[in-house]
């Protein structure tokens, strides 16, 4: 049996997304489930991945794509967390391939949640990665309490988005940098103070009102220029220089903490992603969705930068 996917043979731009539409469609096994996907969504990592810059999956041919909402179709007998025509989402095996940029795909049924019931299968499929990440930066990681302050970089992008919004919910001061352009929108999730990056100097806006956490989620340097920033005892998340070896030293420097986050699939947070989402506490703001065929125009979009929120995929 077949399927169709978007495939890549060498490394690239959005050219070398090729659609073809016979694709071995995967069979479950043991602890597996099939999930019909009905949707997917473009992160930046893929962009990284695509272009070989990030050569997270080795040589191609490989299909891209992590993040999936669908409904379960196949079951392995050995599976009772799911049953046939359960909505599901996550983002299967990462950093491992998962092959989400396809109509089927076959996944463990403990990297899976139920999809949030009230918002469509692009709404759910933008979420496990950055909601996942958000959630091990600020819940687990820094641990942020109800008063402290956080400082979010690029606050109006996929990451920074659902950050805002858990960081609210943990009862937090939010602070966050954004082109003017996204100010409303973030208002409107409850961000407490805006800075434009563009016309201002977050360390001579915050010079002198510090903060508890900062997550870092741009790169270019704003990871050394945040330790400016930080309250003595304070911690920097980083999604983006995990592996520096001058940050840890800095860190230490200015009295403060430095972590780097991953993310893995996390049934229990995504659970407690789904319950935020059903309580009203928590939404995916899509900017654009696309069909399955002009992946390679969201992948440009993307590059291009400033996505307010995500860009989903309808398979």
């Amino acid at each position: 049996m077949t399927m169709r996917a978007i495939t890549q043979k060498t490394f690239g731009g959005p050219e070398v997304l090729e659609l073809v539409d016979d694709a071995p469609r995967p069979a479950p096994g043991p602890t597996q489930v099939l999930v019909r996907v009905r949707a997917t969504s473009v992160n930046p990592v893929e962009l990284f991945v695509r272009s070989g810059a990030f050569p997270l999956l080795g040589e191609p041919p490989f299909v891209l794509g992590w993040d999936v909402s669908g409904v379960v179709e196949q079951v392995d007998p050995g599976v009772h967390r799911f049953k046939v025509g359960d909505e599901v989402y996550g983002m299967p095996y990462f950093p491992a391939a998962a092959g989400g940029n396809a109509e089927y795909l076959v996944a463990p049924a403990r990297q899976l949640a139920r999809k949030p019931a009230g918002i469509s299968h692009e709404e759910a499929a933008a979420l496990p990665l950055v909601g996942l990440t958000a959630w091990h930066a600020l819940v687990e990681i820094a641990q942020l309490r109800p008063g402290q302050r956080v400082l979010i970089h690029g606050a109006g992008g996929g990451l920074g988005h659902v950050a805002v919004q858990l960081a609210k919910h943990l009862g937090a001061e939010v602070i966050g940098t954004a082109s003017v352009a996204k100010h409303d929108f973030l208002r409107g999730l409850g961000t407490d103070q805006l800075i434009d990056y563009r016309t201002q100097d977050y360390t001579e806006v915050l010079r002198n009102a510090p903060v508890d956490v900062v997550l870092e989620t741009l790169g270019g340097g704003n990871a050394e220029r945040s330790f400016g920033v930080l309250r003595q005892g304070g911690v920097l998340v980083t999604a983006v220089e995990r592996l520096s070896t001058t940050l840890p030293e800095l860190a230490e420097q200015s009295g403060v903490r430095f972590a780097a986050v991953g993310v893995e699939p996390d049934p229990a947070g995504l659970e407690a992603l789904t319950e935020l989402v059903e309580a009203g506490r928590l939404r995916v703001h899509l900017q654009q969705v696309f069909p399955l065929e002009r992946l390679p125009e969201a992948h440009e979009v993307l590059a291009a930068g400033g996505v307010q929120g995500k860009l989903a995929i309808t398979v």
